[in-house]
């Protein structure tokens, strides 16, 4: 899995001080021009790991979000989706485990072959550390970690 700093994703820093503001943590932001408009697209979550997103908590961050990007761009003519994680998130840059500490998630680690399943206790730009299901720790690389995704619980629902 590889790792992407968000500080390399351009207007992130910017954009995540203004949700962050709102309580809540900026996980994703994509910003595509093309001839006639500039589609953005951005991934929220709530500021603790068991805090779901409401419709209503998307569409304040929306109107707040979008203002302050077309300011950033200079341009009105913008189109925006804004998303919650979800309770199957498929974990696609490992810089967002840092985000989902306290999460429950299971990694497919290619040197056990198998699925890990635990707690996410920390992780840093190399790896992640979950406790099991066993109360043990388990540090796992990024190199290792094929895909990753959110454990669904019915507690979620």
């Amino acid at each position: 899995m590889e790792y992407t700093d968000f500080s390399e994703i351009k207007y992130f820093k910017e954009c995540s001080a203004l949700v962050e503001g709102m309580n809540f943590k900026l996980v994703d932001l994509k910003i595509v021009p093309s001839k006639t408009i500039t589609k953005i697209s951005a991934m929220i979550a709530g500021s603790e790991p068991d805090v779901n997103i409401s419709v209503n908590d998307c569409a304040k961050v929306h109107r707040a979000l979008l203002s302050r990007l077309q300011a950033l761009l200079g341009t009105e003519d913008t189109s925006m989706e804004l998303t919650s994680p979800g309770i199957e998130h498929n974990i696609k840059n490992a810089r967002e485990f840092s985000i989902f500490t306290g999460r429950d998630v299971r990694v497919w680690d290619k040197t056990v072959t198998d699925w890990v399943s635990g707690k996410i206790l920390s992780a840093d730009n190399k790896s992640v550390t979950l406790e099991t299901d066993n109360k043990e720790k388990r540090t796992v690389s990024y190199e290792d970690i094929a895909k990753a995704k959110f454990i669904y619980t019915k507690e979620e629902a």
